[in-house]
């Protein structure tokens, strides 16, 4: 899965990457954040050309329609599998699958079991790439905000089976060898077509990113920490 998340480039290499307008929206690079924590990330959409927006981590579906059902729900809603997207006409994923983006990234943290107490962190990114992005599905809020009125823009990372590199880190937990669906540049642009149709879906859902350009190390624990800066993501020595 994917629960943990870095993006310290500065935001406006994004336009270096893709081709979107960012209407000089800001954002602060941070070292790690947590799904659960909801917090607020760059992603891409396409509505009337590609958008660069802020949007909160773990979608809010029509269904979570009371404060309540959010908090209840909202949780397990950080990550959507791949299988369930076309393939389960009765999840919410499936409804979503129209509506396509891509979460901006710098870096994701997954942790290995090593037999241990406690898993190992690792620190994850594309070789030679200060930006790469997954993808996600986005959905609106059906709740206003209160104090702004305005509708939510919210997301989920698409996570897939693992290549063999992740599945070697990501080898523990009810969820273990599963990776976050990484796009390279075409396919990315590719995921925002909204002509797309479910078979074209379909092989970009299938794609596994190739592990000779992944690179990974272990860091310090990250649940625990509270600092921000370099020294989340630095190596350590095993």
């Amino acid at each position: 899965m994917c629960y943990d998340m870095s993006f310290f480039s500065n935001i406006k290499l994004v336009s270096d990457f893709l081709p979107v307008k960012s209407d000089d929206l800001h954002f602060e690079p941070t070292w790690h954040k947590v799904a659960q924590s909801f917090c607020t990330w760059p992603v891409v959409v396409n509505e009337d050309g590609f958008k660069l927006r802020l949007f909160e981590w773990g979608v809010i579906a029509d269904y979570m329609n009371t404060p309540e059902k959010i908090k209840e729900y909202r949780t397990s809603m950080a990550n959507a599998r791949s299988e369930k997207i076309l393939d389960d006409k009765r999840s919410v994923w499936h409804r979503l699958r129209q509506q396509r983006c891509l979460v901006l990234s710098t870096g994701f943290f997954e942790h290995q079991d090593t037999g241990g107490k406690k898993k190992l962190p690792y620190f994850i990114h594309v070789k030679g790439q200060p930006i790469f992005c997954f993808a996600g599905l986005y959905n609106y809020s059906p709740l206003p905000d209160p104090e702004t009125g305005e509708l939510i823009g919210t997301f989920s990372i698409i996570t897939r089976a693992a290549n063999p590199f992740m599945a070697t880190i990501h080898n523990g937990g009810t969820n273990s060898g599963r990776m976050p669906l990484l796009l390279p540049k075409e396919k990315a642009i590719q995921w925002l077509d909204k002509s797309l149709t479910d078979d074209s879906l379909r092989t970009i859902l299938d794609y596994e990113f190739p592990e000779s350009e992944m690179e990974a190390w272990p860091v310090n624990t990250i649940r625990t920490r509270k600092e921000e800066g370099p020294g989340v993501v630095e190596r350590i020595q095993i």
